[in-house]
């Protein structure tokens, strides 16, 4: 039995997108706050996508009982009309599916790229999960799998990476730990890069060899930016000791030939060394520090990409 709608009209309800956020860990503490003040919310995912679709697999929104929403399914263009969705599921107290663009029965909603979406939306019922979820990825920086159950109504969390798609007769959602950035290096170079990737909502954690040996874990990466290899050398020992997704090195191919030299005879076997990413960088040479530090920005982000769950 449905519970009786709390809303006598949600035509009145004024929906209003809070800050441009696509991140999890930030959709989620939205909606961790908004139970907290008291707020009825739904989460939204994007479960299959036909033809194409600008979000990947797994993507949320937030929707709060009055009209707030943060996060993204598509390019902006139906997120409105999926926030009004939910708040009808919220007022229902009942989770749903909406389909939209193709295959939907919304003949006025047509997706830019042409392509269709279906959409899971979860009326929260108990903040504990959001809670662990926030702490694993967060806190203890594990990945981690939501566990989304139609039937049941109810979420679930599961410890470890999965594949994000539908098991069954359950959409599994996975995430990784956001990345942190250790950065090495005392120079112009390391100034810019640190600039540029915080501008990119990106942790810096400026580092020397113990720090890397404390804290760095498989979501990190290393960054050397040092012209001297002798002040280099020590930090990255530690480095290849440390299970770090990228190490990136500055400097050319003939200082990486005597870098790789000086670590063979330190014992490090050749598939270590071929982890440093030397000469440092996606593209190049880049010999102004503002290049640099876009072209190391973007290998990074694209190592990240190619681990998406």
């Amino acid at each position: 039995m449905r519970a009786v709608n709390r809303y006598s009209n949600l035509a009145e309800i004024e929906l209003r997108p809070v800050a441009p956020v696509d991140r999890s860990r930030e959709i989620f503490a939205f909606l961790r706050d908004a139970v907290a003040d008291g707020q009825r919310c739904a989460l939204v995912t994007l479960a299959e996508i036909t033809d194409g679709a600008s979000r990947a697999l797994g993507a949320h929104m937030a929707v709060t009982g009055d009209g707030r929403y943060c996060g993204y399914v598509s390019g902006g263009c139906i997120e409105a009309a999926v926030a009004r969705e939910a708040l009808e599921a919220i007022a229902e107290d009942a989770d749903r599916v909406c389909r939209l663009g193709k295959g939907s029965p919304f003949f006025d909603i047509v997706l830019p790229c042409g392509g269709g979406l279906s959409l899971t939306i979860h009326v929260l019922r108990e903040a504990a999960t959001i809670d662990h979820l926030l702490d694993e990825m967060v806190v203890a920086r594990k990945p981690v799998s939501l566990v989304y159950d139609p039937g049941g109504q109810r979420l679930s969390v599961r410890a470890g990476l999965s594949a994000t798609g539908w098991e069954d007769d359950r959409l599994v959602t996975a995430y990784r730990p956001d990345p942190r950035i250790f950065l090495a290096g005392k120079g112009i170079e390391s100034r810019v890069f640190s600039d540029i990737a915080t501008a990119a909502g990106l942790e810096i954690v400026p580092i020397d060899a113990d720090d890397i040996a404390r804290q760095a874990d498989g979501e990190s990466a290393i960054v050397l930016l040092h012209h001297d290899i002798e002040k280099e050398l020590p930090v990255l020992r530690h480095a290849l000791a440390s299970p770090a997704f990228y190490i990136g090195c500055l400097g050319g191919r003939r200082t990486h030939a005597n870098r790789r030299q000086r670590l063979l005879e330190d014992g490090h076997s050749p598939e270590q060394l071929d982890r440093i990413r030397a000469p440092i960088g996606l593209f190049g040479p880049a010999r102004e520090a503002r290049s640099l530090a876009v072209s190391v920005l973007a290998e990074i982000m694209s190592v990240l990409e190619s681990r998406r769950p």
